[in-house]
């Protein structure tokens, strides 16, 4: 998709400032949660990627922590140029590869296995030797890890999370057990970089080599948070055994840089699971509760699950915050799933404007299917049709008699059909399905229903239909 006339001459300046050369075609990548967006450029001869952000001062902290880490020899994307203004810059192209999506194939395979062993074993270089000689006063919004950090995103699980579950609790006796929190954490200060989003999402994968992402956010800090930030990310959902792996990879990359038996790391590394777990349901919960992006949610249970096994060995430090986790675990709402229950495939069909970028896939998959619906006559060019959507019976005619948009969905419907069967037989749990066009509004909206219809009474799968432009959500769910 090509940016507006503003970026597009901003982004095409630095790019050609920095290439000698117009840029060939520009691709909008798949929008993430931030509020920066991300752009392929393609070259005569290469690509790179075009990032717009819109904090100045966090743009500035990536640049600067890229060129660090880059001097010193961390797998990190090269920054290549950047705006004057700091507004936009250019980096290296690390391809579309995340480490996530790799793990999403289950079983994990050997090859993923090993990427997941070597990401462990770079951390503790990204630690230490990503601190040396690093000016964190640089870091934005804050320099270190502190007592405030703690506090804040405490009270973020409390308000975003926890009182939306209906529980009662004693507000005081929480935040007394906050404030030990906060000391014991505080404890483990050392002069290292904290990464603070070390997850299998921020790990690309180029030519069979984990390069890392979105640290933008990092700061002084102790060693812990990554470990457990990484180790217990709750859509991952390791097993216990590879858990238990990864972190012993881990300790032994660690004894060049810090001698730590396994027991006193583990003692220390537990109270930091907790934290991060509580940060992120916070996280969800002001994503799914408050700004109503329901696909948030659906990471819910799983950090439910990290936490109901986290707390089966007590926490005699926080023993009153300890007792409404518990109550948390045992809500029916975030029951664990019968394992003689497989999961069902879940089918997710949007609806889109061009205009606005191709639909995140949230999944990690990489985004599924695209259908290009403007081809197609655009009923929205009429006077008649233009407060319509494909939903209304008059677009619906308009569509069905031009006939158009009926071929076009038959072969969706093969093409769908197929696919959706193979991934039921290969037990995978997401398949995502995009119609785009113009305003998002006629043809993308009818295209995305009638295929929600078709595979809601063809197959066994739950199906979340998405009018991305419009807000509408709707839910074939089978019982």
């Amino acid at each position: 998709m090509w940016l507006s006339l503003l970026n597009m001459n901003k982004i095409e300046q630095l790019y050609q400032k920095y290439a000698n050369e117009v840029p060939q075609n520009v691709e909008q990548l798949p929008i993430s949660g931030s509020n920066r967006r991300y752009y392929r450029i393609f070259g005569s001869n290469s690509t790179c990627i075009a990032v717009k952000g819109t904090s100045i001062e966090e743009n500035k902290t990536f640049i600067t922590l890229a060129d660090h880490f880059y001097k010193q020899g961390l797998p990190v994307p090269q920054v290549y140029s950047y705006s004057d203004d700091y507004s936009c810059y250019l980096q290296e192209d690390l391809g579309d590869d995340s480490l996530f999506n790799l793990i999403a194939t289950q079983p994990v395979s050997n090859e993923v296995r090993s990427l997941l062993h070597e990401t462990m074993r770079l951390l503790p270089d990204v630690q230490y030797r990503g601190a040396e000689g690093l000016d964190f006063s640089m870091c934005y919004p804050q320099p270190e890890f502190d007592r405030r950090t703690v506090m804040f995103d405490l009270n973020y699980f409390k308000y975003c999370f926890l009182k939306s579950t209906g529980l009662e609790f004693d507000e005081m006796r929480l935040e007394d057990d906050f404030e030990t929190m906060a000391d014991v954490l505080l404890r483990h200060m050392s002069d290292t970089f904290l990464y603070r989003d070390f997850q299998a999402r921020n790990v690309m994968v180029k030519d069979g080599k984990p390069y890392l992402i979105d640290f933008q956010g990092g700061r002084k800090g102790p060693i812990y948070y990554d470990v457990a930030s990484f180790l217990w990310q709750a859509r991952a959902n390791y097993s216990s055994v590879l858990r238990q792996e990864l972190l012993d990879s881990y300790l032994e990359a660690l004894q060049r840089y810090q001698t730590i038996s396994k027991e006193t790391f583990f003692d220390n590394l537990r109270h930091f699971v907790l934290f991060r777990t509580l940060q992120v349901l916070g996280a969800y919960g002001f994503r799914g509760y408050f700004e109503k992006k329901q696909h948030f949610l659906q990471s819910v249970p799983f950090a439910v699950a990290n936490l109901r096994e986290l707390l089966e060995e007590s926490f005699p430090e926080y023993s009153y915050l300890t007792e409404v986790l518990l109550e948390l675990t045992k809500l029916s709402k975030f029951e664990p799933a019968d394992p003689q229950d497989p999961q069902r495939l879940l089918v997710r069909i949007f609806s889109f404007s061009y205009k606005k970028g191709i639909p995140e896939d949230v999944s990690g998959n990489g985004g599924g299917y695209v259908f290009d619906c403007r081809s197609m006559h655009n009923p929205g060019r009429y006077e008649p049709y233009k407060k319509l959507t494909g939903v209304d019976e008059p677009v619906i005619q308009f569509l069905e008699k031009d006939g158009e948009i009926v071929l076009f969905l038959k072969s969706v419907y093969a093409l769908a059909d197929v696919h959706v069967a193979r991934y039921m037989e290969r037990g995978f749990t997401n398949l995502m399905f995009s119609f785009g066009c113009t305003g998002g509004q006629h043809r993308s909206v009818y295209a995305a229903e009638h295929l929600a219809t078709h595979l809601a009474e063809k197959f066994d799968v739950d199906i979340v239909l998405e009018h991305r432009e419009q807000g509408i959500r709707r839910e074939f769910l089978k019982k």
